[in-house]
């Protein structure tokens, strides 16, 4: 949705019905609409109660569906719908903050009787906005690594946002990042969603101009979200420039189908700089596949790296002594490295998560045949081949004790195209050495709040908020 921040009366609307200012929605006071989109009003608002006028300044997102046919109505009511639950499901101090939501009462306003509302923490501007003065490389850094923790959680939650841009990325009033504008995003099944075939062709991945329209819509997955991060990031060090050729966006479409297909090469903007062309390019890969490395949190790890290159050489070396003295005392106790569990052991706060196997031939059998068995890994950072599983072999549906998560191991695609660079600490079902392997996230469906894994191995070492801090590398 296109939303403005600008003052009152920089806003102009032909579409539906305004509420006016001082109009009562539930606990607030209408101030004046500060922007809009093809199924909303945004307006912003104060609290009704005294009491609470030192509150933070919100946001009611309007939805009318007073007129609309039928479908239309169920549309807009789904969409409210995803924003209510993704809300409710993934807070994160990178997402937007819903606070509540209602249904207007306004029988003197029949269009907007009845409307859904959504109450939202409301932001100073969008990025779109910023971009309208030039942004240096440590302030791009800084906004383009809030983006990548929202998506991270976005899509370690399950989700795909599918419509990120600037003008849904918002600046806070303390000047960070927020995702926003959560209408279309669809919940993961596996390693993909289907949506419905619309979204703002800027920052529509190649595939999508060709994904097949079944019963239930297009498929869409994380990757999308990845291509358009890199839109996004030429954006934001090219003054709002998109990567691609064109007068119009059909146009800039064509473009990127040409790249897909080989027959356009991809020109990065000069005043992009050389680290975050490289991370451009990456996003910008070309098929979903050669995306699918380039998670959300992969792509928070480089950054991290880089933050910290100053260090990252006494940084190995404290590890690799690290590694060294804790492979010592496994071999002298008769265990292995990987058997560190940090203070309390593996079973202390550990979360009991489902074992999904993709391959649905495989979903439905009991009789644990060995070809829908899956490998539980002895280290998670080396190639997931058969010199790197343990003995002990898992299958669909078989429960296990997960006590820690390690981000930016292995990735790993599973049967689906489902990419993941995660893995999860967990016990091993039967006693035996070693007492604990790893499981890629992929694996499973569940999403357990667990910790960082740290321990000989994997030391935790302070990184940008809300991050996972580790440095794959590092070894």
């Amino acid at each position: 949705m296109r939303m403005s921040h600008g003052p009152a009366g920089s806003w102009d609307s032909d579409g539906p019905e305004l509420l006016p200012r001082g109009h009562r929605v539930g606990d607030w006071i209408v101030d004046e609409p500060i922007g809009a989109g093809g199924w909303a009003t945004v307006y912003a608002a104060h609290p009704a109660d005294p009491e609470g006028q030192d509150g933070p300044p919100v946001a009611l997102k309007v939805m009318p569906t007073a007129g609309l046919a039928p479908r239309q109505a169920r549309n807009v009511a789904e969409s409210a719908r995803r924003e209510v639950e993704l809300g409710r499901t993934a807070r994160h101090p990178r997402l937007v903050r819903l606070l509540g939501s209602l249904v207007l009462t306004a029988p003197d306003r029949p269009s907007l009787d009845g409307a859904i509302v959504l109450v939202m923490e409301r932001a100073r501007c969008t990025l779109r906005e910023l971009l309208r003065s030039p942004v240096d490389e440590a302030e791009g850094a800084r906004l383009i690594t809030g983006i990548c923790e929202g998506l991270a959680h976005l899509h370690r939650s399950g989700w795909v946002h599918t419509d990120l841009k600037p003008e849904n990325i918002l600046i806070g009033e303390d000047g960070e990042v927020r995702l926003s504008d959560f209408g279309f995003a669809i919940e993961l099944s596996g390693t993909h969603g289907f949506s419905a075939p619309m979204g703002t062709f800027d920052y529509l991945p190649p595939e999508r101009w060709n994904e097949p329209l079944g019963e239930q819509g297009v498929r869409v997955r994380p990757t999308a979200d990845i291509w358009a991060l890199g839109i996004v990031v030429h954006e934001v060090f090219a003054s709002g420039a998109p990567p691609f050729p064109g007068a119009t966006p059909t146009a800039r479409g064509a473009a990127v189908r040409e790249y897909a297909e080989g027959r356009l090469p991809l020109r990065l903007d000069p005043a992009v700089p050389e680290f975050w062309r490289a991370f451009a390019a990456d996003c910008l890969a070309p098929t979903h596949a050669a995306r699918a490395a380039h998670t959300a949190e992969r792509l928070l790890d480089r950054i991290a790296a880089r933050t910290t290159a100053p260090s990252r050489r006494r940084l190995r070396r404290a590890v690799r002594r690290s590694a060294f003295v804790a492979l010592g005392l496994g071999a002298a106790a008769g265990g292995l490295l990987w058997s560190y569990a940090g203070p309390g052991g593996v079973g202390e706060g550990a979360v009991r998560i489902r074992v999904f196997n993709a391959e649905r031939g495989c979903q439905d059998r009991t009789d644990r045949a060995p070809e829908c068995s899956l490998g539980l890994a002895v280290d998670p950072m080396r190639p997931y081949t058969a010199e790197n599983v343990v003995p002990t072999r898992v299958w669909h549906g078989d429960l296990l004790d997960a006590d820690c998560r390690l981000p930016g191991g292995q990735p790993i695609v599973d049967e689906e195209d489902r990419g993941s660079s995660v893995w999860l600490r967990v016990r091993l079902p039967r006693a035996g050495t070693p007492a604990t392997a790893w499981l890629p996230e992929v694996r499973t469906r569940d999403r357990p709040a667990l910790p960082r894994c740290a321990g000989p191995a994997y030391p935790a070492r302070p990184g940008l908020t809300g991050m996972d801090p580790g440095e794959p590398d590092a070894r």
